[in-house]
């Protein structure tokens, strides 16, 4: 891929990843309730997670581009198109606070159930599978090694997953009290949306 697309791909994943979702938000959790030091455990599990589930698309991916070219070129708008659902959706949304699951945060103790239980929460998240399958063949270049490319695209993806894990557990706290307020939350979802519709259509013109 170019470095044009490359940086693309960066903006794209550091909007995406820095939206409040599970993983964020248990981290966020984990860190509140037991400290920035003994949350790393729950941060590596959910990393593990999202590195294995981007893993296995990248592999069907890859499979589907040797096959199909035509079909993975539909998955490239397909993928366009999700980004701009999310947009839309992000821009209509409400501006109830923020949901962290505080009723639910479970006693774990041990670094390895803060372990299993990042990784749990990382995993049984079925969106970030349809995610990945209609995400990363916006930035692949077939005629070029798929294997590297798609490395690049999951250590890229996995480094600012791993910066947005650090910011929310050592100011995650203060950001909900922020988005608490309804017109910070409508705010936020607005400029989310933008980013999320910005960056689909820019995807459009980006031939790979």
């Amino acid at each position: 891929m170019t470095l044009h697309v490359w940086w693309l791909f960066v903006l794209a994943v550091v909007v995406l990843c820095g939206t409040p979702g599970p993983n964020m938000l248990h981290v966020m959790t984990r860190s509140v309730r037991f400290g920035l030091r003994r949350s790393l455990a729950a941060m590596a599990g959910c990393l593990v997670a999202l590195v294995i589930v981007l893993c296995a698309s990248a592999l069907g991916l890859s499979a589907v581009m040797m096959a199909s070219p035509w079909l993975f070129g539909v998955l490239r708008y397909v993928g366009v198109a999700y980004l701009l659902y999310l947009g839309i959706r992000a821009w209509r949304g409400g501006d109830a606070p923020l949901d962290v699951g505080s009723g639910a945060i479970g006693a774990y103790g041990s670094s390895a159930q803060l372990f299993r239980g990042g990784f749990a929460i990382g995993i049984s998240n079925p969106k970030l599978l349809l995610f990945a399958a209609a995400f990363l063949p916006q930035f692949v270049d077939r005629t070029q090694p798929q294997g590297t490319q798609f490395a690049i695209l999951i250590a890229t993806f996995a480094v600012v997953e791993a910066g947005w894990y650090a910011i929310y557990a050592t100011g995650g706290a203060k950001l909900v009290a922020y988005l608490d307020r309804p017109a910070a939350m409508r705010v936020f979802n607005r400029v989310t949306g933008a980013l999320f519709i910005g960056f689909g259509v820019a995807l459009l013109g980006v031939r790979v």
